[in-house]
């Protein structure tokens, strides 16, 4: 009888010992193989003669502290490379990427969801991702040589709540781009003559144009850019597109028909795309100490690179620009580097930003307006822009400010016990003390938590259309050696606004420094928060010395309700005979010191 029961329980105590053995019990520092010229999934991958062929096995496994993932050969991709990884500050996962040209489908792609600040046109749309860097920590990746290109729309890398993450050497690029470009070679009195870019592929049926793209077409639009190759010049332009014929006259050659030109002038370049914000370039969200570094972006379509609730990110020698031999002249579809409700510091050093289709850097948080009071400790609010809104904006434990949206003044502060998203644009949050006692309709507030430190020297800003540098953080900010080249609006703007994009904030701490301003759009810096009442000074502390400015008019600065403002030590050269109490152009600011700059020709 007893070694009946024996027989019983020896089954049961197996299933309980082999159900505590971990599920990852194998060796860390283990090498993975991946060729998509010879590889077979079926294989180990874990020798170069016996790889896999995709990313399917090892988007299987959670790879542990030391080990390393080698792609040997370039080639062709319908599914993600999905890592979840879990490094050690001690021993670090590495992926490497051998040089050469990788071809990224969306097909297979792994596609999300994705609530993207200044993007969200398309709130359900699901985006593909080709590289996804989900929840890990302490994941080197190597790429030097290696050039990414996406066949079709795509978040190029997304790096979601992970933390030490560094990206090295990547160049990223589209086989067809989405923004269509063409030169104007010709021009009579009702036509003009378009060589189309060889990449811009392009349909004609009955006398109308579209673009094509892989998995996307659209017909011109009316907002276009235009470039003057002569002088680096670029700017948006209106285009009537209604009213336009076409006929192809040869390969890529196509004529327009009007009866009174648009605006299209022999030897410029235009530039057209479908503006409906379905997407960004790289988006980076709730992680912490990121590392882009030796980064090539050729192209990019969406916002652009989108750090959404980040700590601590550095940006190093960050190029981006079309590829040379291509001869195109847009790498980016909107922004180049965008910053939203992130903390800690931002650095962007020794980065070359160029060739967009906005701005090429914006850091700012966002306002949300308060809607309702429900209870002493407990408010309403609700994001107001429709292109962002969706992303959890609090969280237990952050601070919030209230703000006046007519003055943009700070008037009570308190701290979040609890946030609950009511839907993708309301959120009731639970205060730590009762709410103010008089709330305007129209007040807002910001979470001052989440605002960065920020460190910007050593860049390049050229042949942008907007504004070089948006930035609006309450923290330090230090803006130097930095070369703004003929942006075609102001090289530095410093907002905030409660009742357009609703980006905040206020600035308390800014130096900008040893920068060269070469023909930017006037005035060069601009201070600009949009306050509609004057109640005191919505900015202050801002410092703009030792800085070298080229004119193309008489405008170096204009400011608005800012105290502490000092301008020295600037050198000012105008074609113009330059008066600096005119080019200075100051309303509702207070204490304001001007002295030891430089003025030339």
């Amino acid at each position: 009888m007893k070694k009946h029961h024996l027989l019983l329980i020896l089954p049961v105590f197996l299933l309980i010992l082999f159900c505590s053995i971990p599920a990852q019990a194998r060796k860390s520092k283990t090498i993975y193989y991946i060729n998509p010229q010879t590889g077979n999934d079926q294989n180990t991958g874990k020798d170069s003669r016996h790889a896999w062929k995709t990313f399917a096995p090892l988007n299987q496994l959670t790879l542990l502290a030391g080990d390393q993932v080698n792609i040997i050969t370039p080639g062709d991709f319908h599914n993600s490379l999905i890592l979840n990884a879990k490094g050690s500050s001690a021993a670090h996962i590495t992926l490497n990427f051998a040089p050469g040209i990788y071809n990224f489908y969306p097909d297979g792609a792994l596609k999300k969801q994705f609530q993207i600040s200044n993007t969200n046109d398309v709130p359900d749309g699901m985006k593909a991702i080709a590289l996804y860097v989900n929840n890990c920590r302490f994941v080197d990746i190597k790429a030097r040589g290696a050039k990414l290109v996406m066949r079709g729309k795509m978040i190029e890398t997304c790096v979601d709540h992970s933390e030490n993450i560094s990206i090295d050497g990547i160049t990223y690029d589209y086989y067809r781009p989405t923004v269509s470009e063409l030169q104007v070679v010709n021009t009579g009195e009702h036509f003009a003559d378009l060589k189309i870019h060889p990449e811009s592929k392009y349909s004609i049926q009955d006398s109308l144009l579209t673009w094509q793209g892989e998995g996307w077409q659209h017909k011109p639009f009316w907002l276009w850019q235009v470039l003057d190759p002569q002088t680096g010049d670029l700017q948006r332009t209106d285009i009537a597109v209604d009213g336009i014929r076409y006929t192809e006259t040869g390969t890529n050659q196509v004529r327009a028909y009007f009866k009174k030109n648009p605006g299209f002038k022999i030897g410029l370049i235009y530039q057209n795309r479908d503006v409906t914000r379905d997407c960004a370039g790289i988006f980076m969200q709730r992680s912490k100490n990121i590392t882009l570094k030796n980064i090539h972006i050729n192209f990019m379509h969406g916002m652009g690179v989108v750090s959404q609730f980040c700590q601590n990110i550095r940006m190093d020698r960050i190029s981006v620009r079309p590829d040379p031999a291509s001869g195109r002249t847009c790498a980016a579809w909107a922004d180049i580097l965008h910053f939203s409700g992130c903390r800690g510091k931002i650095e962007i050093s020794n980065s070359y930003l160029s060739a967009a289709n906005d701005d090429a850097i914006n850091i700012h948080g966002t306002y949300l307006r308060v809607i309702n009071t429900t209870k002493p400790q407990q408010v309403l609010v609700r994001f107001m822009h429709n292109q962002t809104y969706g992303f959890d904006a609090f969280t237990p434990g952050d601070s919030i400010a209230f703000i006046h949206a007519e003055s943009l003044r700070e008037y009570s502060n308190n701290v979040v016990v609890q946030a609950h998203k009511i839907n993708d644009k309301d959120f009731l949050l639970t205060l730590k003390t009762p709410v103010p006692a008089h709330i305007d309709p129209t007040d807002v507030i910001e979470n001052t938590t989440w605002t960065p430190q920020i460190w910007i020297h050593h860049d390049t800003v050229a042949r942008i259309p907007t504004r070089g540098i948006l930035v609006t953080s309450r923290r330090k900010t230090v803006i130097e050696n930095t070369l703004f080249l003929h942006p075609h609006m102001s090289g530095i703007s410093i907002a905030n606004d409660a009742a357009s994009w609703y980006e905040s904030g206020m600035v308390k701490n800014v130096t900008i420094r040893h920068n060269q301003f070469i023909q930017c759009g006037e005035p060069a810096i601009i201070i600009c928060p949009e306050n509609t009442r004057s109640d005191g000074p919505v900015h202050q502390n801002i410092t703009i010395t030792n800085n070298q400015f080229n004119l193309q008019g008489l405008h170096v600065l204009s400011a608005k309700s800012t105290s502490g403002i000092i301008f020295n030590n600037n050198t000012i050269k105008a074609e113009k005979a330059f008066d600096i109490k005119k080019g200075l152009e100051l309303k509702d600011c207070v204490d304001v010191k001007v002295s030891g700059n430089i003025i030339g020709n």
